[in-house]
């Protein structure tokens, strides 16, 4: 039988030298991040009853919902304003076809759109409508209807603005600077998580503090902080290695999207960017000996132009978009450009596609080119112009951080975009194995191989509408955690290390300086573990990180302002050890390219005929889409792999009186997993 310990505000961690007081506090819900997703759940659980909810952020204003975007950033929704019927078993079709994903998980998504969107729209997300209130919508990618409607470049950012307002009317407190350093368990249930206070380092304690939680909601984004090459803002990193760390089950890793963008402004070159026809050049690394690169390897300008402006909408790296002047041989030839040959590709929106023997016109484009742009009114004489007269707020975006797209060129590479996979949650966005742990947004890995474009931004309000359900309904409003005085010597141990291991990178060292040591695994990502794979390299590169994570104290550090730096290397070092290893083992397995991923096999698929065969790749097993792979800690510090089928679209049709009573004793939490 468990003995409950008594609340206190400071726990004694006992090191051989002194005593130290660590800060302790409780707390029915902590939700961890302070994205759209993270305030989603905050502002629901308090509107369902829960009054004690605590937000913990290292950055209030640095997560990527509120950072990022496109030309014409999509939320992905239930079509309710056209002619055309939806229901949502077809969009849980369009979810789920993509490979990969559970089929209720879909459904899931699908059936709380509507509830979601119109959610935002009552907090005031001023969504585009109609004149009859309808929000009409239009086709994206991978859609088979039109579901998609956009405010703009900043449709995520709306959203994350809309909901800390609601969170600053409910009055939930935030804390702010706190440095999320690992998910506490005790017997396979989350009970709160380590932080660090970045204001408080220079204390003896270093600023450790303990938060202890009834339920533990992680909206920590994905593995920004992972790559070189990466459209992540600068300042999120991701923290999903605080959960792997606990041996919370992750899936998917292997799926990630890759695409082109700007990188002296992090930011999605899609859309309107390319449909537009800008020119494609490369330099050298002081800006000289210009070359139209793309240009041997199309036949006629108008091929090059209709790959750049198919680009537009097929934006993320596609393997099977390679081939026959596809749109994603442009990623191939832009990495071949800026990672093989160390040059830099720009485009540029003051001219035309040139270079080879035909003279540019509109009207010599392929009709779905040409069409387009007439359709569009952008007929301009440059891809300025004609970007002015289709998307002028995708100019003065650029213009707002010092891009003059007038006067010019805009450099380029592909960058890590997103992460489809994540840590694996049920329908109520619950751990598959740790209880009470709930990861939202882009840290759920709720998408499978190919998905629509937008549905995360769905994907990340529904899994906060589901958790706080859960959370709310299922285990209630009312405080209950007991901890055992086993679970509080664990949690001491875990303080214990985490004071030695900051004990450890503050001692003199000749290791590399912090930024050097991130440095090296995000090269070692961009080019291991991006949008181009191949079994060996991957296996050193995983051998690599390993031997990097195990020397993470060697850290040089200037002085204890360093400290949360030094910890987030560690953490995002534990988390590539993971992303390797889940390539690794796909690879192994005989798995082929796909999704926003490469494989190279030189007895494979010619990507090119001016290509060698170096580039040839593996074609996708597609056996492989029906199942889902699987990856945690054993517990050990190994890394165990599996695969488990797609669970299906739910087919049953509900009574609703059975129905009624099931949802009145709250058997809808537990009958269906």
């Amino acid at each position: 039988m468990k003995k409950s310990i008594r609340s206190s505000r400071f726990w004694v961690v006992q090191q051989e030298d002194r005593d130290i007081s660590i800060p302790v506090h409780r707390h029915h819900t902590i939700v961890v991040g302070s994205g759209a997703a993270s305030l989603c759940c905050a502002e629901r659980l308090h509107a369902r009853g829960v009054e004690d909810v605590l937000i913990l952020t290292d950055n209030f204003r640095g997560s990527t919902s509120r950072n990022t975007g496109s030309d014409k950033q999509t939320y992905y929704k239930l079509a309710d304003a056209g002619i055309t019927p939806d229901s949502p078993y077809d969009m849980a079709r369009a979810l789920s076809s993509g490979g990969c994903m559970h089929g209720d998980i879909a459904l899931a998504e699908a059936q709380n759109s509507l509830n979601s969107f119109y959610h935002l729209v009552s907090l005031g997300v001023k969504f585009p409508h109609n004149p009859y209130g309808g929000y009409t919508g239009y086709k994206t990618d991978h859609d088979p209807l039109t579901r998609g409607v956009s405010l703009g470049p900043y449709t995520s950012k709306a959203m994350t603005d809309a909901l800390a307002a609601e969170v600053r009317r409910r009055d939930i407190p935030v804390l702010d600077q706190k440095e999320v350093l690992l998910v506490l368990t005790e017997e396979e249930r989350a009970v709160g998580v380590l932080a660090l206070d970045k204001k408080a380092v220079h204390q003896e304690s270093f600023g450790l503090e303990v938060y202890l939680a009834d339920n533990t909601v992680l909206g920590v984004g994905g593995p920004g902080g992972l790559y070189e090459a990466s459209v992540y803002p600068p300042m999120h990193r991701g923290g999903i290695g605080m959960a792997l760390e606990a041996g919370a089950e992750a899936v998917n890793l292997t799926e990630s999207q890759f695409g082109l963008a700007s990188v002296k402004f992090r930011w999605n070159l899609s859309g309107s960017y390319q449909q537009v026809l800008p020119c494609y050049y490369s330099t050298d690394s002081e800006g000289g000996d210009r070359q139209y690169f793309l240009n041997p390897y199309f036949d006629s300008l108008q091929a090059l132009c209709r790959a750049i402006f198919l680009k537009g909408y097929q934006w993320p790296f596609d393997p099977q978009k390679i081939q026959n002047s596809g749109s994603s041989l442009i990623d191939l030839l832009v990495y071949i450009e800026t990672v093989v040959k160390k040059r830099r590709v720009f485009m540029d929106y003051r001219i035309n596609p040139r270079g080879l023997e035909e003279e540019f016109s509109l009207e010599s484009q392929d009709s779905l080119v040409s069409d387009y742009l007439k359709s569009s009114r952008a007929t301009g004489d440059t891809p300025f112009d004609r970007l002015m007269q289709m998307n002028a707020p995708a100019v003065q975006l650029y213009r707002d951080h010092g891009i003059d797209l007038a006067s010019m060129p805009l450099e380029a590479a592909v960058c890590a975009q997103h992460n489809n996979g994540g840590l694996a949650g049920d329908i109520w966005w619950e751990s598959t194995n740790i209880k009470r742990l709930f990861p939202v947004g882009e840290c759920n890995g709720s998408h499978g191989v190919y998905r629509p474009g937008g549905s995360a931004l769905n994907s990340g309000q529904v899994g906060a509408l589901r958790a706080s359900l859960k959370i709310a309904e299922d285990y209630g409003c009312d405080s209950s955690l007991s901890l055992s005085e086993e679970g509080k010597q664990s949690i001491l141990a875990q303080v214990s290390r985490w004071h030695n291991l900051i004990r450890d990178l503050l001692e003199p060292s000749a290791g590399p300086d912090v930024f050097s040591y991130r440095k090296e695994f995000q090269t070692r990502m961009t080019r291991c573990g991006g949008f181009i794979r191949s079994l060996e390299v991957v296996r050193q590169a995983e051998i690599q990180a390993a031997e990097q994570l195990e020397h993470c104290t060697d850290q040089s550090l200037k002085n204890r302002e360093q400290i949360p730096y030094a910890l987030k290397n560690r953490q995002l070092a534990q988390a590539q050890r993971f992303y390797l290893a889940a390539i690794r083992s796909y690879l192994e397995e005989g798995g082929g390219s796909r999704g926003s991923f490469l494989v190279l096999e030189s007895s494979g698929l010619e990507s090119h005929p001016l290509l060698g065969s170096e580039w040839n790749f593996r074609d996708e097993n597609p056996d492989h889409r029906r199942s889902m792979q699987t990856l945690k800690s054993d517990g050990s510090g190994n890394i165990v792999s599996d695969r488990i089928p797609c669970r299906r679209i739910p087919s049953e049709e509900y009574w609703f009186e059975t129905m009624w009573n099931d949802f009145r004793e709250k058997r809808i939490f537990s009958d269906h997993k």
